[in-house]
């Protein structure tokens, strides 16, 4: 194999059916789910710049890397069993039981309590078994081999050793811990790959080594050979200081010791294990060569579809780590209301979104009204996935309402999308005032319809005892497009006109409304993401003032509007009083304000 061009800083460890890859400023978790879907998990983590100084301080950084790989390691493997595991097309009683009764998800649980059994387990083979066995020998040699000598001290370093061994063969009987070494094989190679300087896919990854410096393997093989001698000062310490007489508590004790001094184990281990890393001379190999062999029994040859999963979460990281704007992302699995909830609005918090939109997302989703969101429950994988969807498209700044589809307005149900404004509900001001001036036989104007939001809600509340008549004007034939669609849905009787303001209008009414595009061209720049990287900015620039288009409404009004007729319009909460002077020759104007107590709507009478 040809020399590495470049080391990463990205490490890995095999999962349940994939792989996870851990980077500096992310980390990310690719699973292949029962249907054999790739599913990914991408999350954020503490970047370097912003972490204590002790993880700069050595062998005190190995213990602080050893209790975080620790918990983030058994946090994946359990969100990968969640994903990996089958579920079943339906819930078994027990399920169900334990659903509507505790709120929990028995795969959860039971995920739970293996991997808490599974460190009980590790504790006692690695520490209790090999001190237990030592004992004993030391009991059989009647005294030829003292708890202080180094005699002892390698039997205990060597049976656990030796256990380690055994216990990587016993695991190869495993047919789903196999699975779980090719992937640990994929990880691997994928990382070989890309440290070789060669583009990731499955054809370059499969030719890369399936062994690495940086491999868990090598480092636990590292723990079990410092063990011997930082172990050996535990033996010393209770064999020079405990006179106690009574042999259980003398072993509890020795116990005891040997998990006190394990996080120094991890800390030199991890030194080491960095610094032979560094060095790729041949003096290095014997050094190296045991953690390796031991390697070629923890990770076998992947299959295509799992070198896939180990490039797709390598580049993940890759991705998040250079482009802090990359969005997280979460397993679709089985999991609590309230957790899916608190996720979520954590995600949007972060991203300075509405976390309500959390709220929206989940009581669209789940068909559950908000006000019964507080109430506990658990989501399916398939409930789940929805919401997901819907979150993850959410979290790139794309409004709520476009992702939806619809919004509703006035109590009418509007479609919406990038061709027209998302209608705003103090915008339902408006209309409540428009309707309130209605007679019969009245001829009703909407200028820059764009949904046609407002003249479809005043047409269908007129209709209801008035026969009145709507027409409503646009310059965008994508937003007249959106308009008609929504007078269809809603049977509201509107004609539509494509026309600059008045330009192509005829005729004159006594009502005319308008929502125009009101903000001013150089605050365009600092409102929201979604505002003004989604919504059209022919419906938002007002001009440098922010007023254009009152201006010419005022310059054309009299020609439409009818002697004693009303034109009401919407503005920005700061603009009422200008807009007032631009009307200042009109007989009547007022100054309507929003629940908020802003100045929202203008009344002209001319």
């Amino acid at each position: 194999m040809k020399k590495k061009k470049k080391c990463t800083y990205i490490g890995g460890q095999a999962v349940i059916q994939g792989v996870m890859m851990r980077g500096k400023r992310s980390m990310a978790t690719v699973v292949k789910d029962d249907n054999g879907v790739l599913q990914t998990e991408a999350k954020r983590i503490t970047p370097p710049e912003k972490r204590s100084k002790w993880t700069k301080v050595p062998i005190v950084r190995g213990v602080i890397n050893f209790v975080t790989s620790l918990v983030s390691g058994m946090s994946t493997l359990m969100r990968s069993a969640e994903v990996a595991i089958v579920e079943e097309e339906s819930p078994t009683k027990l399920e169900k039981w334990m659903a509507d009764k505790w709120k929990v998800s028995l795969t959860g649980l039971m995920t739970t309590v293996s991997v808490v059994l599974g460190v009980v387990l590790a504790l006692a083979l690695f520490m209790f078994l090999p001190q237990f066995l030592t004992e004993k020998i030391s009991v059989w040699a009647n005294g030829a081999i003292p708890p202080n000598s180094i005699w002892y001290n390698l039997i205990d370093g060597g049976l656990r050793l030796l256990i380690f061994i055994c216990y990587i063969l016993l695991t190869l009987l495993s047919k789903s811990v196999r699975e779980t070494y090719c992937y640990h094989g994929a990880e691997h190679k994928t990382i070989s790959c890309y440290e070789y300087g060669m583009p990731l896919t499955v054809e370059n990854v499969k030719k890369c080594t399936r062994v690495h410096d940086r491999c868990g393997t090598t480092f636990m093989f590292l723990v079990m050979v410092i063990s011997i001698l930082v172990f050996s000062l535990a033996n010393t310490l209770v064999v020079e200081y405990m006179t106690t007489g009574i042999t259980a508590l003398d072993f509890l004790i020795k116990f005891g010791f040997k998990l006190l001094l394990l996080p120094l184990v991890a800390g030199v281990s991890y030194e080491i294990l960095k610094l032979l890393a560094k060095i790729q001379s041949p003096i290095v190999l014997p050094l190296k060569a045991p953690g390796l062999l031991l390697q070629m029994l923890t990770t076998r040859e992947p299959t295509d579809e799992m070198i896939e999963c180990a490039i797709a979460a390598f580049s993940k990281v890759l991705e998040m780590d250079e482009d802090p704007e990359i969005p997280e992302k979460t397993f679709a699995t089985e999991t609590k209301l309230s957790r899916l909830s608190a996720m979520m609005k954590k995600g949007f918090a972060e991203k300075k979104i509405d976390e309500s939109d959390a709220e929206w997302i989940l009581s669209l989703s789940l068909d559950i009204p908000r006000s019964s969101l507080s109430e506990e429950r658990v989501v399916t994988r398939a409930e789940c996935r929805k919401v997901l969807d819907i979150y993850e498209e959410r979290m790139t700044g794309r409004p709520l309402w476009y992702i939806i589809g619809d919004t509703e307005f006035y109590g009418y149900t509007m479609k919406v999308d990038e061709r027209v404004l998302i209608p705003r509900p103090e915008t339902e001001l408006l209309v409540q005032q428009a309707v309130q001036t209605l007679e019969e036989g009245d001829k009703v104007l909407d200028l820059c319809t764009g949904s046609g939001a407002i003249a479809i809600a005043i047409a269908c509340e007129a209709a209801k005892d008035k026969n009145v008549s709507v027409t409503a004007a646009d310059i965008s034939e994508d937003a007249l497009e959106v308009a008609r669609e929504n007078a269809r849905i809603n049977k509201a009787n509107v004609n539509f006109v494509k026309s600059d303001l008045f330009q192509s209008v005829r005729g004159r009414y006594n009502l005319i409304t308008a929502n125009p595009p009101y903000i001013r061209t150089a605050e365009i720049e600092k409102i929201q993401k979604e505002v003004r990287e989604f919504e059209p900015r022919i419906a938002l620039d007002g001009g440098e003032d922010g007023l254009d288009f009152y201006r010419r409404i005022a310059e054309k009004l009299s020609r439409h509007l009818v002697h004693g007729g009303m034109l009401i319009l919407e503005c920005g909460e700061d603009q009422a009083q200008e807009i007032l002077k631009i009307f200042s020759k009109c007989d009547y104007a007022m100054v309507v304000k929003d629940m908020e107590g802003k100045e929202r709507i203008v009344k002209i009478v001319v």
